[in-house]
This record gives structure tokens, sequence and C-alpha cells, in this order.
């Protein structure tokens, strides 16, 4: 939240309903009075941002989407789009970082956006990002379920989806903390669970143990590195997307970390543990699992049963592992569930604060809850029982595919609104030494980051027509890969009709810099950013990526 707050007029929430008009509103501030509401609760701390930012990557994407993404396209594309998308995100968190740091408010990326570049386009992306984390509740309810029935296949999903909606529901009641808390030991999990298939693919490919012998390279030669050409290659971007989505919600923890000048900046420099956790395993993946294994084209959505990890164990004939790694996907699934639950409602909260949400959307318990946004939250939880319905599974597949480009819209508008405001700072006459925390490219690196992000929206839309080299488009085919596009320019264009606002961004001369900001003082600056030398140089770029 920002350090000016509006004054209390009304016992009730007020909001305007013409607001980011063409005329000068403060969107730091918002337009929303919460009298008898309370604040969000700044109640997390460095060790819960380091493991919201590893583990929030880590889940079904990994443990499960891999395998899709190896049989369509190979072990080379699978390392080398993982690998983008992971080049992409150091630099679009690093943007967010700066960003957050300076500007530690509710809302994060999507008060950047609505600030920095068009209010329009932050209403579209703010909706587009609170959409995408609804509806992959359910899902990420379904697939706990379905998880769980590799042990007891006699049960119904719908049990546990009740199970685990329960259990999100009782993390909610100890608001921001409770967020935190489980996601820390979840993760630690997690990260346990990588680096120990890191150390047993290791063995496995050396032939110490199974019948399999020595592996080594072998199937990066027969049946090949690469598999359907570049269509294989581009459908590989939108497994890792969905693989990555959570890492950004770094940003949005900013307004309710206890000391974010310290604690996102080391969150935010995430390169080389994506690259540990997800590269690395990924790499060993494609060496101990061949491509044409037919398993593979099951592994989507939550058959952990045919997760390419548990697959690669049961062929090295170990016997207990698969339970316990498939024990590893249920927890990372029930993970990726609470962050979903955090990552709607702080962004239904911000939006409705900023009148571009409904009203009480905006109220804050004196626990620090965004209540109404919770409520709203898991209610679309139970849709989760719909998809477990024969005949609910198409209306729920059209649901998840609102999610599935909203990741690159994101992230893109992150490094597009980092971009606008370098510009701005440098305008007004600003000098760098004020922020707090630099990222070592800077302005560059948001440029990368910005034109990764659109090489990889390119990409899924050539795959959204041809997902293999001898397929024609499909119409029902494309739109589920690609409906967030189409969804996104509406909600833009539904804002402007409806501010009646129709410039194209917001003047790099018209931007405040200064509500809700948090600078250095020029003379404390010395004392807390490292003098630029080439002798320090390496190391600085050694702090700036870890």
């Amino acid at each position: 939240m920002s350090d000016t707050t509006v004054e209390k007029k009304a016992d009730e929430p007020t909001v305007s309903p013409r607001a980011y008009t063409s005329g000068s509103q403060d969107e730091e501030v918002g337009i929303v009075d919460r009298a008898g509401g309370g604040r969000l609760h700044t109640d997390l701390r460095s060790r819960h941002m380091q493991m919201i930012a590893i583990g929030g990557a880590i889940g079904a994407g990994l443990f499960i989407g891999s395998g899709s993404a190896l049989y369509k396209g190979g072990p080379a594309p699978l390392v080398i789009g993982y690998l983008i998308v992971g080049v992409m995100l150091l630099f679009t968190m690093q943007a967010l970082a700066e960003l957050a740091v300076l500007y530690p408010v509710n809302g994060a990326f999507y008060t950047y956006v609505v600030r920095f570049v068009d209010p329009s386009w932050g209403f579209a992306m703010g909706w587009d990002y609170a959409i995408a984390w609804l509806t992959v509740l359910p899902f990420e309810l379904i697939a706990a379920g379905i998880t769980i029935q590799f042990w007891r296949p006699d049960l119904n999903v719908a049990i546990w989806v009740t199970v685990f909606l329960v259990i999100l529901t009782l993390i909610q009641i100890f608001g921001v903390r409770g967020y935190g808390e489980v996601e820390f030991i979840l993760s630690m999990i997690k990260i346990a669970a990588c680096t120990g298939f890191i150390i047993l693919g290791i063995v496995i490919d050396c032939g110490g143990v199974g019948n399999q012998g020595y592996l080594g390279a072998k199937y990066w030669y027969d049946p090949g590195a690469f598999k359907n050409g570049f269509n294989g290659f581009a459908g590989v971007f939108v497994v890792a997307a969905f693989a990555f989505g959570g890492t950004e919600l770094v940003g949005l923890a900013a307004a309710e970390t206890a000391h974010p000048r310290k604690a996102i900046p080391m969150a935010s420099k995430v390169f080389f543990r994506i690259a540990f956790f997800y590269i690395i395993n990924l790499f060993i993946l494609g060496l101990i699992l061949p491509n044409t294994d037919e398993r593979l084209a099951s592994a989507s959505g939550a058959n952990s049963s045919y997760s390419p990890f548990v697959l690669a164990i049961q062929d090295a004939g170990i016997s207990v592992l698969p339970s316990i790694f498939n024990a590893v996907i249920t927890i990372s699934v029930v993970s990726v569930a609470n962050s979903c639950t955090f990552g709607s409602t702080r962004t239904m909260q911000a939006m409705a604060e900023r009148g571009m949400a409904p009203r009480f959307l905006a109220y804050v318990d004196k626990a620090g809850r965004p209540i109404w946004c919770v409520v709203v939250q898991l209610v679309f939880g139970l849709l989760g029982y719909v998809g477990v319905a024969s005949d609910g599974l198409d209306v729920f597949n059209w649901l998840l595919a609102l999610s599935g480009l909203s990741y690159f819209f994101v992230w893109g508008s992150c490094c597009l609104a980092h971009i606008r405001f370098r510009l701005a700072w440098r305008k007004q006459g600003r000098s760098l030494r004020e922020i707090p925390y630099r990222p070592p490219l800077g302005i560059w690196g948001s440029a990368i980051g910005l034109f990764l992000n659109i090489v990889c929206l390119i990409a899924t839309f050539y795959n959204a027509l041809y997902p293999t080299p001898d397929a024609t488009p499909d119409v029902a085919t494309f739109f589920q890969a690609y409906l967030a596009a189409p969804i996104a320019i509406a909600l833009y264009l539904f804002w402007k009709i409806w501010s009646g606002d129709w410039r194209m961004w917001v003047k790099l001369s018209d931007i405040d810099l200064n509500a809700g900001a948090r600078p250095l003082e020029i003379e404390d600056e010395d004392e807390i950013m490292e003098k630029k030398t080439w002798a320090n140089l390496p190391l600085r770029i050694v702090r700036g990526l870890f």
C-alpha cells in the first residue's frame, strides 16, 4: 500500500465508476476508502520469500508436464525451451525486483502496468492474471485427487477435491503468514526431491541401478535429440510457461513483506536456482527416458502415473521410490493450489481498491485477509466437482484454457512497465542513485525479457495452428491453446470504452514517480550500493544472478 492513504469519509467503501479517465488519478493510492476494515499485514520474512521464489516454480508442470514436452519435442528442445523461459524469467524477475523494492505496493505488477504503461492494459493484465489463478485452482484440486488414485484408484476423485479444499480453507484462517509457512515447508520438500532425483538419475544413467546398463547419451542419438522439427520445439513453450508460473508471486508479496529492500532482491535471483532444479533435472530425464516412450503421451494435466520421473524410477526397477515421488507430486500440487489463493486474492483486492473490480472485494479484515476475495477463490474451487464429472470435462478444459498464455502477457508487461519506468525516471531528471536495487543489465535486461516473451507468444501461436508437422489448423484446438489472447484484448478494449480514455499509454512526463516510493537518500547510497569498478565486475555479475 502507498504511504499516502485516502481520507476516511464513510462507513462503507466508495468507488468511482469512472476511475482512470483522462484526468489525473493517483494509481498507487487507489480510490476506495476501506473504512472499518484493516490493512494487509507485513508478516512475510526473507526465508518465506526465498521459498516462494524457488518452490513457486516447482510443481506439476515440472514433474508431469515435462513428459508431454519430451514426447512432443525431444530432449534437446525440452532443455532449450525451458532454458529460454528461464533466461526470460531472470530478466523479468530482476525488473520486477527493482520496481517492488522502490514501490512495495499492493497489486505489484498490475499496479506498475496501470501506472507506467496504460490503465486499460493494466486492467486487462490484472483480470487476466486473476482469472488464470481462479481457474487453475479447481484444476490443481483435481490434480491432487488424481495423484491419490496412484494408491487408491477405488476412491472417487471428488472425495479428495473436498479434502484438499477444506485444507486450503483452513490455511486461509492464518492469513499471509499461514501461506508463507506452508510454502516454506512444502518448498523444502520439493527441493529435496529435485536434488535426490538428480543424484538418482546420474546413478541410473551410469548403470548403477536396474538392468538397463550404461545409458550415457544413448537416447540423444537414438531415437534422437529432436522430434517433430520446429513444431515440437514450439510446443515446449506453453508447457514451460505453465511450469514456471508462480515465480512472479515474489513481486505480488512485496506489500506484505517485512523488509522488502532486502528480501525481494534476494528472492528474485532465481536463474541459477531454476537452472539447477529444472534444467539439470530435465537434462538427466532426457538421458534416462526415450522420447518415443508411448506412456509419455499421457503425461499431461495431473496424471501422475505417467510422470516421467515416476516412469524413469519404475524402469530402473526401484519398487518404493515411485510411491515416494508420487507423494512429492501431491505435495507440489497442493503447494500450487495454495499459491492460487494468494495470487488471485491479492490481485483482485488491489484492483477493487482502484475501482477496477467490484468494490466489496477491496475489504480487508482486522487479521489482514482480503476476506471476500478469498471467498471468491474458494467458490471457484468448487468447479473441481464439475471437472470430475465426465460431461463437465470439456467445460472445465475451456475454463483452464483462459490461463494458457496469461503468464507470457504478465511477464512481458512487467518488462514493459520497467522500461517505461526507467524512461520516465530519466525524462523527469531523477538520478539512478536513488533506486535502492538496480539489476546488472538495467533497462536492457528488460528489453531482452520483453523480446523473449514476444518470441514465445509467436512460437505458441504457430504451435496452436500446427501442433505437429502434418497437422491442419483446427478452430477448437487453436482457441484452447490461445484463448487468453483474445480475452486480454477484449478486456483492454472494454476498459478503454468504459473509461473513455483512448490514450495509447501514459505520457512519460505525466507518470507519478513519487506516490508510494521509497527511494534512497543520495548521501546514503554510497553506504548501500557497491562502487562499480572493472575489478569487481565479475563478483557483481555473480551477485546479480544469485
